[in-house]
Parts: structure tokens; sequence; C-alpha cells
């Protein structure tokens, strides 16, 4: 049971970030066609799970609780891949197929290079 209400109030952490970060993105980009706001969460919780990923592997550094917390409840709560494919499905049934595309593309392109990068940064600091 603790470890339940671990992962959910780091789920609930995440969630208030990825309200606050997808939607300042998003209108920061003044688009209305991409969803900039859903790439944006995605890369940055890719960017620290690597990070994260890299100083557990390598570290020990957090203990089991600590990573449910953050690994778990924050970031999988404030990265959103759910939303992800609904927003690329709603683009396909609009007949958005070049935005789809643009969609899929930037959101497995970015996130995995910010997973690496995460993993670079902890190493060049940590390592």
């Amino acid at each position: 049971m603790t470890k339940l209400l671990i992962i959910g109030l780091g789920g609930f952490a995440g969630a208030i970030l990825r309200y606050g970060i997808s939607g300042t993105i998003q209108s920061a980009s003044k688009s209305i066609s991409f969803p900039f706001g859903t790439l944006g969460v995605n890369v940055i919780g890719c960017f620290f799970i690597g990070l994260l990923s890299y100083l557990v592997e390598t570290r020990g550094l957090f203990t089991p609780e600590t990573r449910l917390f953050l690994m778990i409840g924050l970031l999988g709560s404030l990265t959103t891949f759910s939303t992800f494919g609904n927003e690329t499905f709603q683009l396909m049934r609009d007949s958005a197929f070049i935005l789809a595309a643009a969609n899929i593309g930037a959101q497995v392109f970015a996130g995995l290079t910010a997973v690496w990068c995460g993993r670079i940064m902890a190493h060049v600091l940590w390592g």
C-alpha cells in the first residue's frame, strides 16, 4: 500500500507539471494544428528518465521508494504517450497525414535523443 501511495503522489505532481508545462509550450508555439505541448513534455520526460536511469544504474543513487516516486509516478504521469497516440490519430482522422507523420517522427526522434542526452549529461556530471 505504501508503494501505491508513493507512486500516486508522484503521479499527482507529474500530472500537475504536465498540465502547466504542456500548456505553456503550446501557448508559446501559437500553433493550433501541431501538438507542441505534448512533444515538449515527452522530450523533457525522456531527458529526465535518461538522466535518472543512468544515476540509478551507475551509482545506485536513489532508494527504491525514490525511484517509484520519480520514475513511475512523476515522470510516468508527466510524459503523455497516450495523449500523443490520440492526437496523432486525430490528425490522421482529419486527413492531416503529413502533420501526423511529423508528430510521430518528432516524438520518437526527440524522445530517444533526449534520453541519450540525459544519460550523457549524467555521465559528464557524475560519471
